[in-house]
């Protein structure tokens, strides 16, 4: 009973309360409602006030949003990368077209490697020394080094690798860095030994280590067409998880983060390499988001407008090599005057404000006080020599990878107005044109690029040694005495002794004429702007030192607080 008094009493006085309030609102609110008239100007005045207010406040907020907000990248998402090479191998020894480069320096780490800086730094390399000849280099391995299924890398792993590259089966790139080098594995380390010293072997062991648990009983005679080479199993920031046919020009290869990676693992969740038919595929998948980034696109115009574009040069030239074997250019007297014909700056206007290169070493790889005088441009006097040795056709041959098929156009312009004939041929870059025209070095003139490393040696391209299917000298030129000044440069760590004797081989190169050298080539980075790549601070010596701070790239983009 008390308690039903007690609800009661509660009841009444809510409505006592609800009583009140609704008269207190009549007299206070409504009642006076009338006369806001007499008040309207005021009225309107505060309430213009307090939206002047609040649109300040809020222009405050966007206007200084950056001082107290940064942008900041996270983890996860996938990266994009469009290419117009075709990929016929995954194996790194064969990697010869742009997308195959990519996916070797993705999926495969090497004893060093080129840092950030432009510099080569350690890879799976724990440390790299040498002796006082400069003949024997001893490489030890950093610990617990894991491929990406897992199994252990060690010394075993290197020996086969180098074992595989001086195979004379198998055609690798890699081969005259390690022509004639020996190998002997003690407990820690592998011990190379060079038949001659050579002052920068440090750059030569950049060569990426295949896994001997998987290839041990593989055929080296059919090692590009085993299924390791289409399904590997690598060392490298990714691993390979799976690839999509999506015609016979067209194709996407799929890889994820290697947990095993022994740097510091990628941010994205993963990364594929997207394979076109020509630019224009590729700038349409660009502009329709389709690709996050690429460095394939050569004509600036087919880039869509919303992209970001980062330019940096390259430690790599395009360079006319002449056969100095065969006939006609055996002949030193044609080499010079198509040395002294050829317009090198219509040759250049092709290329655009890539930067003009006038011999086999970059000006910042050397410090000469005088550089080696090049002829002049003599086309007179170059028609003339030519109509008198009256030689045959030439046969011309390049890629079909941009710039080089308008490139090899002008050129074959410039020869046939000295009065020569010219067959010119394009090639797709494959293995069989590495394998049947320049290994066989069946052409007249070649128009390549070749990389000129970080250090200016000349080795590989111009000692007699390289002349040959095994070697990279692509002019087939030999010269006692240059061979000579190459080594003594190369087995030279003194800089300003190596410089003089680079100074006498220039002077050589200029007058026996084995190559003219066109222009040093550029990578032009094309990407969302949603994304965050290399940094535009990065030294690149390859195109694929771009991946070099992989760690850092992302496409997963976010306004973050800053902390005070």
């Amino acid at each position: 009973m008390k308690k039903l008094r007690s609800i009661e009493k509660i009841k009444k006085n809510a409505e006592t309360v609800a009583e009140k309030s609704a008269k207190h609102v009549r007299v206070n609110f409504f009642a006076r409602l009338k006369r806001l008239r007499l008040v309207r100007l005021q009225v309107f005045e505060w309430a213009l006030m307090f939206t002047l207010l609040i649109l300040l406040a809020l222009t405050q907020l966007f206007w200084y949003r950056d001082d107290y907000s940064t942008t900041a990248y996270g983890a996860g998402g996938s990266f994009i990368e469009g290419t117009t090479d075709k990929v016929e191998s995954l194996n790194p020894l064969f990697a010869s077209t742009e997308s195959e480069k990519i996916l070797a320096r993705l999926l495969f780490a090497s004893l060093t490697e080129p840092d950030f800086s432009g510099h080569m730094g350690l890879g799976l390399a724990s440390s790299v020394t040498v002796d006082n000849t400069s003949k024997i280099w001893t490489v030890t391995l950093r610990k617990d080094l894991k491929w990406s299924d897992g199994e252990p890398i060690t010394l075993d792993d290197l020996l086969f690798t180098v074992e595989l590259i001086q195979n004379p089966l198998v055609s690798s790139s890699y081969s005259s860095n390690l022509s004639g080098v020996k190998v002997e594995i003690t407990e820690n380390s592998a011990i190379f030994t060079l038949n001659n010293a050579y002052a920068d072997f440090y750059s030569a062991l950049n060569f990426p280590i295949l896994p001997k648990h998987i290839l041990e009983n593989v055929n080296p005679a059919v090692l590009l067409e085993s299924e390791f080479s289409m399904k590997p199993v690598g060392s490298g920031p990714f691993f390979f998880k799976a690839s999509q046919t999506i015609s016979s020009s067209e194709s996407v290869y799929y890889l994820s983060p290697n947990e095993n990676y022994y740097l510091t693992p990628p941010n994205l969740a993963s990364f594929a390499v997207h394979t076109y038919p020509d630019e224009k595929s590729l700038a349409s998948a660009l502009s329709r988001g389709a690709v996050t980034g690429t460095a394939m696109l050569s004509d600036s115009s087919l880039a869509p407008s919303s992209l970001k574009l980062r330019k940096t040069a390259l430690s790599s030239g395009i360079f006319i090599f002449m056969n100095t074997t065969t006939e006609p250019l055996n002949n030193v007297e044609l080499r010079r005057a198509i040395q002294k014909g050829v317009n090198m700056e219509n040759l250049r206007s092709v290329l655009g404000d890539a930067p003009a290169l006038d011999y086999p070493i970059l000006k910042s790889q050397l410090s000469l006080e005088n550089w080696p005088a090049l002829p002049e441009l003599d086309l007179s006097a170059a028609r003339d020599k030519i109509t008198e040795l009256s030689p045959k056709a030439l046969r011309l041959v390049t890629i079909s990878t941009a710039p080089f098929p308008e490139l090899a156009q002008k050129l074959e312009s410039e020869l046939e107005n000295l009065g020569l004939a010219v067959n010119l041929t394009i090639f797709e870059p494959t293995q069989d044109f590495v394998l049947n025209v320049l290994s066989a070095r069946d052409y007249d003139l070649l128009l390549y690029e070749i990389d000129l490393g970080a250090d200016p040696d000349l080795f590989a391209y111009y000692h007699s040694s390289g002349v040959g299917s095994s070697g990279l000298n692509l002019s087939n030129y030999s010269s006692v005495l240059t061979d000579d000044l190459i080594l003594a440069a190369r087995t030279n760590s003194n800089p300003k002794l190596r410089a003089t004797k680079y100074e006498a081989f220039l002077k050589q190169w200029v007058n026996d004429a084995p190559a003219l050298a066109i222009s040093q080539t550029e990578l032009s980075y094309y990407y969302h702007s949603g994304a965050r790549v290399f940094s535009e601070d990065n030294t690149l010596i390859y195109p694929t030192d771009r991946f070099a701070d992989l760690s850092t790239w992302s496409v997963q983009k976010s306004l973050r607080s800053r902390t005070p």
